[in-house]
């Protein structure tokens, strides 16, 4: 893989594809005993703001549980939003996702899709790989007949799979092969933007970067937009433009790739950073992190104060 990914500078006036604006998504905590009263709240995900231009990947990273995957849920609406507001612009119109009903969201389903991280558990295994691939089109009412199956294998080949492969199950495939039939799954409606949540960190290396060219490669022929999700940081490195750090609920650091692995401003980036291993089985591994996982569910200033100061 090469170094980086070059920067898409948005043209003078255009609008982004997508801008998230004070997202929140708290989650009650209740005590103990006969009438539980609500003692607290986990945020999850705490004032989350940032854009997104058409054709770019945004990255956004942290330690397990700094609540990245509940923005990408909250995103797409697998998961309602507390408030805020997801501003997605499609057909001329700009609509918030967090104020749509299931009514108005449906139109718009066909526009967003998500990849999962685990390809074992995100297939249904008693489904062939063409129902798998067919499903979304069959509930919106894209295709059906011919076209439908036209579509389903143009899809498949698109991925790196054989035709012949959509009569198969899921459990006749290896972990890389199952990811791309969630990635055809996600892109057979010909969405605009996905969500990738840690799409390859359940992967081999060797399979990572395969699944990574493959991305790369459907964004240019199919004008994708991307929300990559990972915690792994040499591959956010390789294929996002814009990268946001997220610690125990909260963007603390915003900028381009390239700047921000050579000069990271906030310190909990630079600890991130300087926990990932060298190549050189000489160089000492070092890391600037300490202390235990930040809790969302109490006040973040208390917490690693060095890192939210």
């Amino acid at each position: 893989m090469s170094t980086g990914t070059p920067e898409i500078i948005p043209p003078p006036g255009q609008e982004p594809l997508l801008s998230v604006r004070r997202l929140c998504k708290y989650y009650p905590i209740y005590g103990k005993g006969f009438r539980r009263k609500q003692t607290g709240l986990v945020k999850a995900a705490d004032d989350v703001s940032f854009e997104l231009w058409p054709g770019q990947t945004f990255g956004i990273v942290g330690e397990s549980g700094c609540g990245k995957t509940t923005v990408g849920r909250s995103i797409v609406r697998a998961i309602a939003p507390t408030s805020g507001e997801v501003l997605f612009r499609h057909d001329g119109r700009c609509s918030d996702l967090v104020k749509l009903d299931e009514k108005g969201l449906k139109p718009l389903r066909t526009r967003l899709q998500m990849v999962f991280q685990d390809p074992f558990s995100s297939l249904n295994p008693r489904m062939t790989v063409r129902d798998i691939v067919a499903e979304p089109l069959l509930i919106n009412k894209l295709a059906r007949g011919s076209e439908l199956e036209d579509r389903v294998a143009a899809m498949l080949v698109k991925v790196g799979l054989k035709p012949e492969h959509r009569l198969r199950y899921p459990h006749a495939f290896s972990g890389g092969q199952r990811q791309r039939i969630g990635i055809a799954r996600a892109l057979v409606m010909h969405p605009s933007l996905v969500v990738c949540d840690e799409a390859v960190s359940a992967l081999d290396v060797s399979v990572q970067a395969q699944v990574i060219n493959l991305l790369q490669d459907l964004q240019q022929d199919l004008g994708l937009t991307y929300i990559f999700i990972a915690h792994d940081l040499s591959v956010v490195r390789h294929i996002c433009n814009r990268v946001a750090v997220m610690y125990a609920g909260k963007i603390v650091e915003l900028e381009e790739t390239s700047r921000l692995f050579s000069q990271p401003e906030h310190p909990y980036t630079r600890a991130l950073l300087s926990a990932v291993p060298s190549p050189d089985p000489d160089v000492p591994m070092k890391t600037d992190l300490a202390g235990d996982v930040g809790d969302p569910g109490i006040n973040p200033l208390v917490m690693r104060g060095k890192f939210l100061e």
